[in-house]
């Protein structure tokens, strides 16, 4: 890694080209099946949870044939905010950034910047509403 907080749970497997390009805050939790291609900087803030089979990719293909054929690609920067959960089977494609206190849910294709605040699913994943206050409100949860 990068580098990393002092609170790190990553659930095996866990899959990355370098490894050397994420930078994790602290708190983070990684459920399993996670893959990121850090071709470029993965910059990942504090308490963000991931969910199982989550991939995040920085890097790209030309959308030419011949010139995809030649082996050319692209990497662009991934940024996930602070206090983001990132549901299962979520992609996050080149050059995005989440902003802060955002879910995104599961299945989604992120493939734009999603702003902070909000809750953001779908393909492609759109923000569907802002956070509220009966979303912080709510009390039937339990400690895992």
């Amino acid at each position: 890694m990068g580098s990393h907080g002092k609170s790190l749970t990553i659930e095996s497997p866990f899959h990355c080209d370098y490894g050397s390009n994420i930078y994790l805050g602290e708190n983070f939790y990684a459920n399993h099946n996670l893959v990121i291609l850090d071709g470029a900087e993965v910059i990942i803030g504090d308490n963000v949870f991931i969910a199982p089979n989550v991939g995040i990719y920085t890097a790209g293909h030309p959308l030419d044939p011949k010139r995809r054929a030649e082996g050319l690609e692209f990497v662009l920067p991934i940024k996930i905010g602070n206090n983001v959960w990132i549901g299962g089977g979520v992609t996050i494609t080149p050059g995005v950034t989440i902003g802060d206190n955002t879910v995104i849910g599961a299945g989604s294709m992120v493939n734009r910047d999603i702003p902070s605040d909000v809750i953001a699913v779908g393909n492609p994943c759109k923000v569907i509403r802002t956070r509220s206050e009966e979303d912080s409100q709510r009390e039937d949860f339990h400690r895992r």
